[in-house]
């Protein structure tokens, strides 16, 4: 079971970015997911999740209205699309999924059981 991140790279302020997940092995099509972000220096924190239906995602404060989580069970892969990025918002990224049939959403990353390998997101001012 593989959860295979991509999409990041440098952008200016302002930019976008469209990070995807892809996830192998099994499907994850009844699990929820969630992005994550770790900047240097810094714990990993939450970014965003959704449930395995795709309603109500949830997002941290600071990224409400700028980054939209989505999914596409058919293809077994989540997607976060970064808009209006800020220096900030740098960090390596990191999607993961529940485990199996947990379909409720959490912000605790210690209740996620399957990790991609992360991808860098690099904002320039």
């Amino acid at each position: 079971v593989q959860l295979q991140a991509s999409g990041g790279g440098l952008v200016q302020a302002g930019g976008s970015l469209r990070l995807s997940c892809a996830a192998s092995g099994r499907t994850f099509s009844r699990n929820a997911m969630g992005w994550f972000r770790q900047a240097p220096g810094k714990e990993r924190e939450f970014v965003a999740a959704m449930g395995w239906s795709g309603t109500s995602p949830l997002y941290t404060e600071s990224v409400e209205g700028r980054f939209t989580i989505s999914r596409d069970n058919a293809e077994n892969t989540v997607y976060l699309q970064l808009n209006s990025l800020k220096p900030e918002d740098t960090a390596v990224y990191y999607c993961a999924a529940r485990p199996h049939r947990i379909t409720v959403i959490s912000t605790t990353p210690r209740s996620y059981s399957y990790w991609g390998q992360g991808t860098q997101v690099t904002v320039s001012s």
